[in-house]
């Protein structure tokens, strides 16, 4: 990272780069940057066409990645993603070529249309940063974050992300439409503009974003106040399965990105009271769950209910 930019303003420069293609979601963009800091991935559940792919690919560019796409179907294979081995006969050897996943950024599209075995298959990737192929690890690009998509109101031949799979998602978000004169707007340029905006830095300097997150502050009482609300999850009559220690450390790890891309080297109570629902909404598991688009909406709630409950530090 350049001497001369302090990561708080080179957090501001990725998040105004990436709103010069993706307007009127500062919001979004932001949970997306703290997701990336934080070393995590992120699952958007939305309908089709509101901008995900432009999101993913504004943020490639911007941070100077490499990324690809997946289209997840039924027939998709679980080598379809992490490569396979083909037999050279000239050299008598078996040569790797690498799948998809093999960039720092992999956007997932509709990634509930796959069968678990291939849903699975990004299982390592995610939790280890690597794959294995006929026994043999092979490192993956790093940074390395997954944005996935699933669709919440059709369920017709989609195959649901078990709760193992759910966990290695950090934060799940919908980008949901834009307001009225911002989508007019956007309607009357014919959509995001085709040519993306500089990137502002490159893999190294998303490498040190990262280890300057880990650095931010979160004083005892902070982190007594988001440990208190992870209890709370479990505690409650209305859950079945609540956050996991897993969710607790990354529930953390994001708290210390939020305030960095906020611009402070400390953390506040307010960065736990905002990620809270983002990091618990797919975790948590109701009493009689369904799967329903309804059941999300009750979700939210309950999680606000606790957020109520539990006082934050003075």
């Amino acid at each position: 990272m350049t001497a001369a930019v302090s990561p708080e303003i080179l957090c501001r420069r990725i998040v105004a780069g990436v709103e010069q293609a993706f307007v009127g979601k500062t919001e979004i963009v932001e949970l997306v940057m703290v997701a990336i800091l934080a070393r995590g991935h992120v699952l958007f559940e939305d309908v089709p066409g509101v901008g995900k792919t432009t999101l993913a690919r504004t943020f490639a560019h911007v941070l100077g990645l490499s990324w690809q796409r997946i289209q997840f179907a039924s027939d998709l294979l679980p080598a379809d993603i992490v490569g396979i081995s083909i037999y050279d006969q000239k050299t008598g050897k078996f040569e790797f070529k690498p799948g998809p996943v093999f960039a720092n950024l992999l956007l997932a599209d509709e990634i509930n249309r796959t069968t678990p075995r291939t849903q699975s298959a990004l299982l390592e990737s995610m939790a280890e940063g690597r794959v294995t192929v006929d026994g043999v690890t092979h490192a993956l690009p790093q940074p390395f974050i997954v944005l996935a998509t699933q669709n919440p109101r059709e369920f017709h031949g989609t195959y649901p992300l078990p709760e193992s799979q759910l966990d290695r998602f950090l934060v799940r978000t919908s980008v949901g439409y834009l307001e009225g004169a911002q989508e007019m707007a956007l309607i009357r340029q014919h959509g995001a503009p085709q040519t993306l905006p500089e990137a502002v830095c490159g893999p190294g300097e998303v490498a040190a974003l990262c280890t300057a997150a880990e650095a931010v502050h979160v004083s005892d009482e902070v982190l007594a106040y988001l440990h208190a609300l992870t209890q709370a999850t479990r505690a409650h009559s209305a859950f079945e399965l609540g956050l996991s220690t897993r969710a607790a450390i990354g529930f953390y790890r994001a708290v210390q990105a939020r305030a960095l891309v906020s611009g402070r080297t400390f953390a506040t109570p307010d960065d736990v009271r905002q990620l809270f629902v983002p990091i618990a909404g797919h975790r948590v598991i109701p009493t009689g769950m369904t799967g329903s688009a309804s059941e999300r909406e009750t979700i939210a709630a309950l999680l606000h209910q606790i957020i109520e409950s539990v006082a934050p530090p003075v």
